[in-house]
Parts: C-alpha cells; sequence; structure tokens
C-alpha cells in the first residue's frame, strides 16, 4: 500500500499551494510533512512563475496541531533529514523571496500558531484559534515562536498568551493584528484574491531587482524572524512603504489611509510585485 505523501503540492496559476496532508492526525508534523513543505516551498522559490505560497492544511478541522507527539514518542526525527535549518515543518526557519499566505482552515494551536506566526499573511477560517500551549506542559515554543508572538503582537497580550497558554479566537487575533482576515472558510483566500495570467497584478515589477521581491529576507538574524523586507519600488508602493499592522488594519505610512480587516490593498499590494 503506497504511503500519502506528507503534504501536497498544487500550482493554481501563480500560486503554489501546499496543503498539509495528515487529516486524521489533525495535520500534525512529522518528518513526511517536513519533507513535502520544504521541498515544495525551496521549488517555489526557484520556479519564476511562482508569485506567492499558500500554506493550509487538509481537512475542516485543523490547520496543524504542532509537532506529532506519537513520532517524537519513537524518537523520529521531525525535520527535514538534508536540511533541518529549513525547521520546523521544513518552513518557519525557510526564507523565501516570495509571500507566503497561511489559510488557516482550524484550530491553529503550539506548531499550527508557530506556521502562521512565520507567514507574511494570514486568513483564518471563523472558528480557528490560536496559542501556545506549551507551557501548560512545562515546555517553551521552540520554534521561534516565543521571539515572533512578541514582534507581532502588543507585549501584554502576548505575554499573556505565553504564560497562560490560552488560546485567542480568530476575531481577536483579527483584532490585535496577528492575522489578516477572518473567513468563513480559509479556502477562499485562493478564490478572493485571483492572480489571473495575463493580468497587470502578475506582472513582475519592472523596477525589482533580479534576487529577490519586498519580501526577502537577506540574514539569518532576529530580524529574519519575519518574512517582510524591503526592496525599492516605484510602482506598487508596497515594497518603499511598508505597512504595519494596527488593531487588524494595515496603514500605509505615506498616505495614512487604511485597508480594512480584509486586507484587499495589501493583497494588491504583494500581488503587484
Amino acid at each position: 500500500m503506497t504511503q500519502e505523501p506528507g503534504a501536497l503540492a498544487e500550482r493554481r496559476g501563480n500560486v503554489m499551494v501546499i496543503t498539509i496532508n495528515r487529516p486524521e492526525a489533525r495535520n500534525a508534523v512529522n518528518a513526511a510533512v517536513s519533507i513535502g513543505v520544504g521541498d515544495a516551498l525551496e521549488a517555489a522559490q526557484h520556479d519564476p512563475e511562482v508569485r506567492a505560497v499558500v500554506l493550509t492544511g487538509a481537512g475542516d478541522k485543523s490547520f496543524c496541531a504542532g509537532a506529532d507527539l506519537k513520532a517524537i514518542a519513537r524518537r523520529e526525527n521531525l525535520y527535514h533529514p538534508d536540511h533541518p535549518e529549513w525547521g520546523f515543518a521544513g518552513y518557519v526557519h525557510h526564507f523565501i523571496d516570495k509571500p507566503t499566505i497561511a489559510a488557516v482552515n482550524g484550530t491553529a494551536l503550539g506548531g499550527g500558531t508557530e506556521l502562521a506566526l512565520a507567514s507574511d499573511l494570514v486568513v483564518a477560517d471563523e472558528r480557528a484559534q490560536f496559542g501556545l500551549p506549551e507551557v501548560k506542559r512545562g515546555l517553551i515554543a521552540a520554534a521561534g515562536g516565543v521571539f515572533r508572538i512578541a514582534q507581532q503582537l502588543p507585549r501584554k497580550v502576548a505575554m499573556q498568551l505565553l504564560l497562560t497558554g490560552e488560546p485567542l479566537t480568530a476575531a481577536a487575533a483579527c483584532e490585535w493584528g496577528l492575522i489578516n482576515e477572518v473567513a468563513r472558510r480559509a479556502r477562499c483566500w485562493t478564490q478572493r484574491w485571483r492572480w489571473r495570467r495575463g493580468s497587470p497584478s502578475t506582472r513582475r515589477c519592472r523596477c525589482r531587482p533580479a534576487s529577490g521581491s519586498p519580501t526577502a529576507s537577506t540574514t539569518g538574524s532576529s530580524s529574519a524572524t519575519s518574512r517582510v523586507g524591503t526592496a525599492p519600488c516605484a510602482r506598487c508602493g508596497f515594497c518603499s512603504n511598508p505597512r504595519t499592522p494596527r488593531r487588524g488594519r494595515w496603514r500605509s505610512p505615506r498616505s495614512g489611509s487604511r485597508s480594512g480587516r480584509r486586507g484587499n490593498a495589501l493583497l494588491r499590494a504583494v500581488t503587484r510585485c
């Protein structure tokens, strides 16, 4: 009997959709998942036709339940055997120069929240929950979540999540700017914003450096805990005018305008690159 791959990769126009494929285990991460996700992300990096990557989970109950505890009990390696530097799920420290979007279609506690924190953009099902409950077991979020969540949330909110391990609802996560949008079904992300062939939104900016995009990460320092970097771009206004999250909305320092929770202006800016 052929074993199902840990992750599936599918090209939808200019978007690479990576699906964690272990619904029977609530998409818990084992070595097969790390290999599938890591290799697909690397393929997207080197494919000039791919403009963005969407990460989601199979089924509708869980985006990712974190590490596979049964695999840990069997002392199995959870990381990509050839690229352990890519980190948890072959994703959290695997920096590419294309936008990454987490489509959270269910609960995302522990490692699931780690994956969302490591993504550039996040859309979540209205039933989704986020949190780092490791503290309840005397552990810490060792894939970088301790640092990322403190960078992406107000300090008091981040400390509450880290010290209590209590979850955050999708609505609250959006209100605090941890995610960009709450949707009835996270998969509508790829349906609502379509990268149509030949449309201006899928054309590469002429002013973009040949080596990368607005989300290029050039160092392995603490600044790399976010995938977002900077690159001058006169066309889209996003590269040279980074948005900053303000309680679930995105503001442009230049214009002061807001795009609202749905992040339409943000998505248009990203896909125009």
